[in-house]
């Protein structure tokens, strides 16, 4: 993935639900963050951007994420002309440590905008802790390779991580707990 395949999802997802803006939430919310070049080759492998669209309330959530993901979801006539496909998500996808939205980076641009330049359309990314609190925090093999790959690198710091773990939602201590002890050989 990159940055430009990133800022496009952002106009795409915003277009198809008629929203100015949305979040980034997985793991190609790094590009908010980093350019490409920057990063290790494990944190740009992915090929879906999954989106969370801002609405009222979560029924309106889910629609226009069920929205985004019948027209450029997996499969779809998007995903086969460019090669990526946009996964909108609900709240419920990632677990985020509070504060987590004082914390976004945006990405708005002349790429983020309709071709006609207006309007501007904006995608907050998670910033890079906070993604890798949520990747820690579900703990696959892929999530800790992207994590592992980050910290290896020097662009995330393992001592930040561990105090916003302390920071996710009571029902998702045990797994912080488990992210923690996973985090563990990183921490000085």
């Amino acid at each position: 993935m990159r940055r430009d395949q990133l800022e496009h999802a952002i106009r795409t997802a915003c277009q198809i639900i008629e929203h100015p803006e949305i979040i980034v939430v997985g793991s190609q919310a790094i590009l908010g963050t980093f350019r490409e070049e920057d990063l290790p080759p494990q944190a740009t492998m992915s090929v879906e951007i999954d989106v969370l669209p801002i609405a009222d309330d979560n029924d309106e959530t889910e629609r226009l994420a069920d929205k985004i993901e019948g027209v450029a979801g997996e499969l779809s006539p998007f995903e086969e002309s460019h090669g990526f496909s946009i996964d909108g998500v609900d709240l419920t996808t990632a677990i985020l440590p509070d504060g987590w939205r004082d914390r976004l980076v945006k990405v708005q641009n002349r790429n983020t905008a309709a071709l006609s330049g207006e309007p501007q359309f904006t995608g907050w990314c998670l910033s890079a802790e906070d993604l890798c609190v949520a990747k820690l925090c579900a703990l696959r093999e892929k999530d800790r390779n992207f994590v592992g790959a980050l910290l290896d690198a020097g662009l995330v710091d393992a001592a930040n991580i561990a105090k916003l773990l302390a920071d996710v939602p009571e029902p998702h201590l045990e797994s912080a707990e488990r992210a923690r002890t996973w985090l563990s050989p990183w921490l000085h």
